[in-house]
């Protein structure tokens, strides 16, 4: 698409308009939206994401270890990913739980998964607190000396447990 403006270079700058509900573009080369003063006008602008997460890590929890922590595996200290902004390897978050936690937190609301599970695993997670809800009741029961619910709750599980 050629410049709207000089009809000779390449368009490289387009511009979108929306004044009264009315949507206009305009697509220019940069030599003429530099002249129009539609130059690189994000340069004044910088996305530091290691500087944000580097202000969000700077501050300390109660108690905070001075001395320098490596990874084990990958060797980056948590200087070295609050100056990223990036984790060095999956043993980082395991060496760094605890000082990365707050961040974490922080950036994301919650520090545990809340969406969706698949179905099977689900049904499996159910499964598991089922047996898990009659194994106190067996305690329960056990304790109470009723030997016949008892009896009957073992059976339970046991069907339970044979269905993996």
């Amino acid at each position: 698409m050629l410049c709207q403006n000089c009809e000779r270079h390449e368009a490289t700058t387009h511009i979108k308009r929306v004044v009264n509900g009315e949507t206009t573009a305009t697509h220019l080369c940069s030599e003429c939206a530099a002249n129009l003063g539609y130059g690189d006008f994000l340069s004044g602008f910088s996305l530091n994401l290691g500087g944000l997460f580097e202000n969000f890590a700077s501050e300390r929890p109660k108690g905070a270890e001075t001395s320098l922590q490596l990874c084990p595996k990958c060797g980056s200290s948590f200087k070295d990913i609050t100056k990223s902004g990036k984790i060095g390897c999956a043993e980082c978050y395991n060496t760094f739980y605890e000082k990365l936690l707050p961040t974490l937190q922080r950036i994301h609301g919650r520090i545990r998964h809340s969406g969706k599970v698949s179905e099977a695993a689900c049904e499996e997670n159910k499964k598991l607190n089922r047996i898990e809800a009659l194994r106190c009741k067996l305690n329960v029961a056990v304790e109470e000396q009723n030997y016949e619910l008892a009896a009957e709750l073992r059976d339970e599980i046991r069907e339970l447990e044979k269905e993996d």
